[in-house]
């Protein structure tokens, strides 16, 4: 019984509740600050839909046509990559070399600046270049990943026009949609080049004595414009263009 009356009589305290307790008032009123403050911090916090990231990442794309895999490793990828590792700032190198294509990716540090490593990089690539074929079409394309250049939307345009009618109607729509303010930039995929096809007659060209040099010049002297300077018109400068056709 004595020991049973000694635990009744043992209590214990914790202050932070017995002082919120002995402070509601207190302890409401700080708990609405804090709610306020939050709230005002939220609202005022600045916010972006599109959040630039930056990707330290590098892609070195080489061509190399009539080549196979075990050659492009041996003739371009290994000599690029043998300037790449003398780069400070690489977490990674991978490489992929298949038929007439290799590519090296290079991941830097988060850390790195990523136009300095982009510079580093094309440096390192012209170094190698010694090393390279001779006989390369192009020189190694070495870019980097801007998220802000990827497309955010696509407007496909179809119809029952011809390929002409439709390209006529992108470059307008092209126009209007770049003309909102929040519109950087808007391009144009997919649309047909015109092209002329010139179809010379070797016989005919052996008779009178033509080469096809002269006739990529006749073509390029057909419909010149120039310019004809400005002409002064009831008080405004007006620009003159002068058109020539030349005739074979």
């Amino acid at each position: 019984m004595e020991n049973q009356h000694k635990k009744e009589d043992i209590t214990r305290e914790f202050w932070l509740s017995s002082g919120s307790v002995n402070n509601r008032t207190t302890v409401f009123i700080l708990a609405f600050i804090i709610v306020v403050m939050g709230l005002y911090s939220y609202i005022s916090i600045p916010k972006e839909s599109f959040p630039e990231v930056v990707i330290p990442t590098i892609y070195i794309q080489t061509p190399y046509p009539g080549n196979s895999p075990i050659d492009i490793e041996n003739l371009i990828t290994r000599p690029i990559e043998k300037e790449l590792k003398s780069l400070s700032g690489i977490k990674d190198i991978t490489s992929t070399s298949v038929q007439d294509y290799s590519i090296i990716v290079v991941e830097f540090n988060p850390e790195e600046d990523l136009a300095k490593a982009l510079q580093d990089v094309k440096d390192a690539v012209d170094r190698s270049k010694s090393e390279l074929p001779t006989d390369l079409d192009n020189d190694p394309n070495v870019m980097d990943i801007d998220i802000t250049e990827l497309p955010i939307m696509y407007v496909n345009i179809s119809g029952d026009f011809s390929i002409n009618e439709l390209k006529t109607y992108a470059e307008y729509l092209e126009d209007e949609i770049e003309k909102m303010s929040e519109i950087s930039k808007c391009e144009i995929k997919g649309a047909l080049d015109r092209e002329i096809r010139v179809d010379a007659d070797i016989y005919k060209m052996e008779a009178v004595d033509v080469s096809f040099q002269d006739i990529s010049d006749a073509i390029s002297a057909e419909n010149v414009t120039l310019s004809g300077g400005n002409v002064l018109a009831n008080e405004y400068n007006r620009s003159l263009r002068v058109m020539v056709n030349s005739k074979l």
